[in-house]
């Protein structure tokens, strides 16, 4: 259960397998050598056909909505989790803690990722360096159209980690004059403006930008393609059985 691998490889069920990421991560779990599909599940199937005697680890790509309620089940029915899903908040995070500190095994896991692609990861991590240099900062993400949650968890987290950059260097807010209630500059996070843009065409894009007088850092992540998520989902499952409990992030996974 630790380390959630046999001898022929981690036993792979994947919840929301007929969906874009889902598809997706069903082909990454039979194109790699040392992971095997065990479930594949989408809506209206039955989770608690998911066990420890076949999956090792069940990976949750669906929608914000039915996606706690997933977790919850996976967790109560003894095996590891990864999440792919967005729009989480504290008071669902409280939840799937409360969850895992009743669970059957004491060493149960669950993953989290705002963001599987790299380059995501390393925009976001990047931004917490550089913030505390920069008077001002905003995050602008954009995607396609048929996302459902705005802004998206990647930014929501972005923002965090911008944040906690700032009150650790002991700054203040963000500037800004505007006189308006909010609404066109974007949803604040945390103190920091998000803005969202959903636009055909698009696929998953981040923009920070930070800003003093007389000078501009941008930073930006592009991911094209929905199988640039692949590597990182890869790297949580063979990675979230050693780290038992809640984890959030795949900086955690990476050698940062």
């Amino acid at each position: 259960m630790a380390d959630g691998i046999t001898t022929n490889g981690i036993r792979v069920s994947v919840v929301g397998a007929k969906g874009r990421m889902g598809s997706h991560v069903v082909d990454a779990v039979n194109g790699a050598a040392d992971t095997r599909l065990a479930l594949a599940l989408d809506a209206g199937d039955d989770l608690t056909t998911i066990t420890p005697e076949n999956t090792d680890v069940a990976v949750e790509f669906t929608v914000p909505g039915v996606s706690l309620d997933n977790v919850l089940t996976l967790i109560a029915q003894g095996v590891n989790v990864v999440v792919g899903t967005t729009g989480w908040t504290d008071e669902k995070l409280d939840q799937v803690r409360a969850a895992l500190a009743k669970a059957p095994h004491a060493d149960q896991a669950v993953f989290i990722a705002p963001n599987f692609a790299i380059s995501a990861v390393l925009a976001d991590y990047f931004a917490g360096l550089a913030a505390k240099y920069f008077e001002s900062a905003e995050v602008v993400e954009l995607h396609h159209p048929n996302k459902v949650d705005a802004p998206s968890g990647t930014a929501i987290h972005t923002a965090h980690t911008i944040a906690d950059a700032r009150r650790a260097a002991g700054l203040g807010p963000v500037p800004d004059a505007t006189q308006t209630d909010g609404g066109s500059r974007g949803q604040v996070v945390d103190g920091i403006h998000v803005h969202a843009v959903r636009l055909r065409g698009l696929n998953a894009h981040e923009e920070i930008l930070l800003g003093n007088p007389g000078e501009q850092l941008s930073i930006r992540s592009d991911c094209f393609d929905r199988g640039s998520f692949m590597p990182g989902v890869l790297l949580a499952v063979r990675k979230v059985g050693l780290h038992p409990g809640l984890t959030i992030g795949l900086d955690t996974f990476l050698d940062l």
